[in-house]
């Protein structure tokens, strides 16, 4: 029997080896907005929501499309591109915040997919708490992979949301993604065993509305809710992480980190963050020698008066610049494109550091991009309002490439369509009128959605969905992944 109170005991044999991810897929919507634009049109300053919040363009649906169709599409997309079969699929986990209905979760509408191929044996509901859902999800999919119910079949997670606000200031912060993820044994991408969590009761972000789509936001209290429980994960995984590894832990340790992402510029400020929690633990690292005595003044700080405090911040910003670069600024290609996923952030990020190892290199230069990948470790930070967060880490063991493969991420941006703002807030006011109701079709043109999208068909006067998909272009991307990744301890 495994002491879990004992951090060492978190390498033993006991707990199968090689549990995480074989491939991942995401969907976003066909429409976008560009920042720019949305500044002019909502009289702000320029630069403001390009540099000040570090958005570059924000994806959106109309009233075609609801947080079941996304998720459809993207679980549908994955099974798909990676030549799965529905029934192969033993479990599938749903992260969301976005509610259309108060009881009936939305991965019940999900199975429809597995129950048309005759698979109704399939474990798994929704996981709900702000962002953290899908990280929820993940955790809790991992470990039935690696428990005695595991019945030798993959599982799926899939995180999506509909990020949408009122007219305001938090309007620009919308977005919309959803990220679904094939999980199981012998991955290339795999969770490790040292992980920590900070839980509060908060009212940063909230939904208590249930006839409107809108938060409750207070913004500068989310921001410093995200920095304090980064402060408290950071703190108890480095304690955790020591005592299993007899190293100090700094984040030289790490190749990469991916952090939630409601906009670009906390992801910038938190990485920050993460250099000043080293610095806290030793003054004397190498990292900080050149500014030895421009610190000195921080190091009698308590950590919870610095949330607010503009110079430290300033200060940590400039020394972490390099590890900015290197290891954040490769994770930020999608939330900066799509907006905030909520729930698929942090996996829309991954997904992003994934592409940017395999992209096309220079002409001329031959690069092993598998060979450089494999190796790699990323710690990865799950936020979510209210709060919840848990800062864990995955090691990449095996190939990767067919995931940027199947992924095909600057193509399909490329293809996305950019309305004007008036045309956005068009859209988000027609959603505003038809949230809730029932008895209603959507009147946005289906052909305008990318193929292989599932769209809502109607609601019915009881409040029934009922979903149509676009056809599969002919020409995209597959890997035939199936036969040869699936693992079962059966021998099967």
């Amino acid at each position: 029997m495994v002491d879990r109170s004992d951090p060492i005991a978190f390498n033993s044999p006991e707990s199968p080896k090689g549990v995480g991810i074989h491939g991942m897929e995401v969907y976003f919507p066909r429409f976008a907005v560009r920042q720019t634009e949305l500044e002019k049109f909502m009289g702000a300053s320029e630069g403001k929501f390009t540099i000040g919040l570090g958005q570059q363009n924000m994806a959106f649906v109309n009233d075609l499309e609801d947080i079941n169709s996304v998720c459809m599409t993207a679980v549908a997309n994955l099974l798909e591109k990676y030549n799965i079969a529905p029934t192969d699929i033993g479990r599938l986990e749903v992260g969301t915040e976005t509610i259309i209905d108060k009881s009936k979760s939305v991965k019940t509408t999900l199975v429809q997919i597995f129950n048309e191929h005759g698979n109704f044996d399939i474990e798994g509901v929704d996981n709900i708490n702000a962002c953290y859902g899908g990280t929820a999800a993940l955790l809790n999919t991992m470990a039935w992979v690696e428990s005695s119910a595991w019945d030798g079949r993959y599982a799926v997670v899939v995180a999506g949301d509909i990020a949408v606000y009122e007219e305001g200031p938090a309007r620009p912060t919308g977005g919309c993604a959803a990220v679904a993820m094939l999980i199981g044994r012998d991955a290339p991408i795999v969770l490790q065993t040292v992980r920590s969590s900070h839980f509060e009761d908060a009212y940063d972000f909230y939904k208590p509305n249930l006839s409107s789509e809108y938060p409750t936001v207070f913004g500068q209290e989310s921001n410093v809710c995200y920095l304090r429980a980064l402060d408290g994960c950071y703190r108890r995984f480095a304690e955790k992480w020591e005592a299993v590894n007899r190293k100090k832990l700094t984040m030289d340790e790490w190749n990469h980190v991916v952090l939630h992402s409601p906009y670009n510029k906390l992801v910038k400020k938190s990485g920050a963050r993460m250099v000043y929690n080293d610095f806290i633990r030793d003054h004397n690292l190498p990292i900080f020698k050149k500014q030895e005595k421009d610190l000195q003044k921080f190091q009698h700080l308590m950590p919870e008066e610095t949330y607010d405090d503009r110079e430290l911040e300033k200060a940590f910003t400039e020394i972490a610049r390099p590890m900015y670069k290197d290891k954040v600024e490769p994770s930020v290609l999608l939330p900066q494109e799509l907006g905030n996923s909520y729930t698929a952030s942090m996996y829309t990020g991954l997904l992003s550091l994934i592409h940017n190892w395999h992209k096309p290199k220079p002409m001329g230069a031959q690069v092993d991009t598998e060979a450089q990948s494999i190796g790699k470790k990323v710690l990865m930070f799950s936020y979510g309002s209210g709060l919840a967060a848990t800062l864990f880490s995955f090691s990449i063991t095996g190939p990767t490439g067919h995931i940027a493969a199947a992924a095909n991420l600057e193509e399909r941006l490329e293809e996305r369509k950019f309305l004007s703002p008036q045309e956005f807030t068009t859209t988000l006011t027609d959603r505003e009128t038809k949230y809730g109701k029932f008895d209603w079709s959507p009147s946005s043109d289906t052909t305008a959605l990318f193929p292989g999208t599932y769209y809502l068909k109607q609601v019915d006067a009881h409040g029934r969905r009922s979903y149509a998909r676009v056809p599969v272009s002919p020409f995209r991307r597959t890997i035939n992944y199936g036969a040869s990744a699936f693992h079962s301890r059966m021998g099967g």
